[in-house]
């Protein structure tokens, strides 16, 4: 331990200098923004050499990192070594490179604060162990918050404005398209690409039998992956394809030219409108209740399914026989949201999936039935069938829940559920044939 002047030993403080740069522009250079912010701090530490301060010669550099997170890979690795107790002081050239955000600064103190560790700005003098010094520090970032504010608003309307003249302002450039001088350029044969995909759903009518078609085909995104339908959807509704240039949901007249044509445009989203209308009647009709013959109340009365619709929107239920005979008091629960109630009674089911005893329990009662059903294909089995579950079609889910669940009871203090006890190895049965027939 080194002495001051007066020979009393001098506490030696290990500064950690932190830099940051919003963007990565000019990063590349051989002396750039991260290297002045450096060399000044570094500078600072030299001064304060008589009072103990020696620089830690480890990196805390953020290039291209935005001060409105805390998600940053040299911030997170200079709060870990404050966590692990390797350094005494944070130096930086401005309060603002550490964050522009009041909120995550004062995580950022609180931090500083239980692990004993000084924060200084080389242009900004202040002390934040003392009260005036944290009101400084609150009057300081409140501004870097406000300029941080104001930058996001500007940029926001700078590409407002722009998309209003039709400008391209950046992004995933569609199919069909390349960027020349800042501008989205027609490029064959691409473009020929997508007038086909919009003729072709014409003709075809249905996304899932065209995608299979063009996966057949090898059609590939502008990324290079094959075309499937979410891709195709989000081809048949970008309107970049008819020259507009979108934002916030409004389209305006676009600088480059367009690739579709308005006549060809309205007849796919007349079928696209057509088909979603009938897919939602189709599922309405054949969609069974999930817990019907299920479900019964408190009362022991069954419960049955109903709906009732508001405007273009559908609510399902599940109401008492009790109510239904004899009006709205004579059961304490008259009515519960199908949606609810389901979700309660899968999410049990997908937890017994995953009980080991549960596996054993199954395994053994199919062994009862097929002797050579094998304790590993019961759980693999059983396992699958958890991811599986939302994939499954509404039926194939309702016919399950027949198949495992004997009973269930609302309770005004919570829901009870009863499973089979053969059920599960039932199911189990059904994978194994399953398998059989496959082989």
């Amino acid at each position: 331990m080194s002495r001051g002047p007066e020979g009393k030993p001098i506490r030696k403080l290990r500064c950690a200098v932190y830099t940051r740069k919003s963007t990565e522009e000019g990063l590349d250079k051989e002396f750039n923004s991260l290297h002045a912010q450096r060399e000044a701090c570094e500078a600072y530490i030299a001064s304060q050499r008589s009072e103990g301060w020696a620089l830690v010669r480890d990196p805390y550099d953020d290039g291209g990192f935005s001060g409105g997170t805390l998600e940053r890979p040299a911030l997170q690795q200079l709060l870990a070594d404050i966590e692990e107790g390797l350094v005494d002081v944070v130096v930086v050239y401005k309060i603002d490179r550490l964050s522009r955000s009041l909120m995550d600064f004062s995580k950022l103190v609180e931090v500083f604060d239980r692990a004993g560790v000084t924060f200084v700005s080389v242009t900004q003098s202040f002390n934040t162990t003392t009260s005036m010094g944290r009101l400084t520090l609150n009057i300081l970032l409140s501004f870097a918050q406000f300029e941080r504010e104001v930058i996001a608003e500007r940029v926001r309307d700078k590409i407002r404005a722009s998309r209003q003249k039709g400008i391209w302002m950046g992004g995933s450039v569609p199919l069909g398209y390349m960027v020349k001088d800042r501008k989205l350029v027609v490029q064959e044969p691409e473009a020929t690409t997508v007038r086909s995909i919009f003729e072709r759903f014409v003709r075809v009518g249905s996304a899932t039998v065209l995608a299979r078609e063009l996966r057949d085909e090898g059609v590939h995104t502008a990324r290079g992956k094959l075309v499937d339908k979410g891709y195709l959807y989000h081809l048949l509704n970008n309107r970049t394809y008819l020259g507009l240039a979108v934002h916030k949901g409004t389209a305006y007249p676009g600088e480059h030219e367009a690739i579709i044509g308005q006549d060809l445009w309205d007849k796919v989203h007349a079928i696209l409108a057509e088909n979603a209308r009938t897919r939602s009647a189709h599922t309405r009709a054949q969609t069974p209740a999930l817990l019907k013959g299920l479900l019964f109340g408190p009362s022991g009365a069954a419960m049955s399914p109903t709906h009732t619709r508001k405007g273009n929107r559908l609510y399902r239920y599940y109401v008492s026989q009790d109510v239904l005979q004899r009006g709205r008091d004579a059961c304490p629960i008259g009515r519960v949201p199908a949606a609810e109630i389901e979700a309660v009674v899968i999410d049990q089911l997908r937890g017994v999936f995953r009980q080991p005893e549960i596996v054993v329990g199954t395994w053994r009662a199919a062994r009862a039935e097929e002797d050579d059903v094998t304790e590993d294909q019961a759980r693999e089995a059983l396992l699958q069938l958890d991811p599986l579950w939302d994939e499954l079609f509404p039926a194939e889910q309702a016919r399950i829940a027949q198949l495992l669940v004997d009973r269930v009871d609302v309770r005004t203090h919570g829901v009870e559920v009863r499973l089979r006890p053969n059920g599960l190895a039932g199911l189990v049965r059904e994978a194994g044939s399953s398998r059989r027939a496959a082989a």
